[in-house]
């Protein structure tokens, strides 16, 4: 099956772009939710975060996700500790999923694709893009999190120009809505093709 590896920069739209896929008949599993999927309370991976940090559980169990937020984006070598406890499962899980999946091609929502190194598993890579200050902006507005946190987040992804150089395709997202949806179906058209002949 064809897979495209979609990724981009907080606050790009990556989410709208891939509901428009699936709404369209794509196969999409978002890895975001898959994180959250193995971090429920009780299961093995919160386990490990809640062994390797402290502080980061509310009184019910819950990952409390703005406390651990604060801190990896505060000391990088607690991140790459965070990213080397769920990044594995989360791998395994997408991969797992993807190949149950009965549609022509798979879009696999990746925000850390180039991070992580994972554009190694996908066919083609799909970057979603907006400038900074718009994405910022977004996540401001959506989030509640200040300017200075959502630019901290931001200075840890690959930069945007790095991005749109290593992707196959890109999607611009800095206008209307209303302007996604062409650039979706020509992208939809294309990867059907491209399912086809392989």
């Amino acid at each position: 099956m064809l897979t495209i590896g979609l990724t981009g920069g907080i606050g790009s739209g990556k989410s709208t772009v891939a509901e428009r896929f699936a709404a369209l008949g794509a196969g999409v599993i978002d890895t975001d939710l898959l994180a959250r999927e193995l971090t429920e309370p009780g299961t093995a991976t919160l386990g490990r975060i809640a062994a390797a940090f402290d502080a980061v559980l509310q009184p019910d169990g819950q990952l409390d996700r703005a406390a651990l937020r604060a801190l990896v984006f505060a000391d990088p070598a607690a991140r790459r500790r965070l990213e080397s406890i769920l990044h594995p499962p989360i791998r395994a899980l997408m991969l797992e999923r993807a190949a149950q999946l009965p549609t022509p091609y798979a879009v696999l929502v990746i925000p850390l694709l180039f991070e992580t190194g994972q554009e190694t598993l996908v066919d083609r890579v799909l970057a979603v893009d907006c400038p900074e200050p718009l994405q910022i902006e977004r996540v401001c507005r959506r989030s509640g999190l200040a300017a200075a946190e959502v630019a901290r987040i931001v200075a840890t992804q690959v930069p945007r120009i790095e991005r749109l150089a290593r992707a196959d395709e890109a999607i611009d997202n800095q206008g209307e809505p209303a302007e996604l949806g062409p650039q979706i179906e020509r992208l939809h058209r294309r990867y059907l093709a491209l399912a086809r002949s392989a």
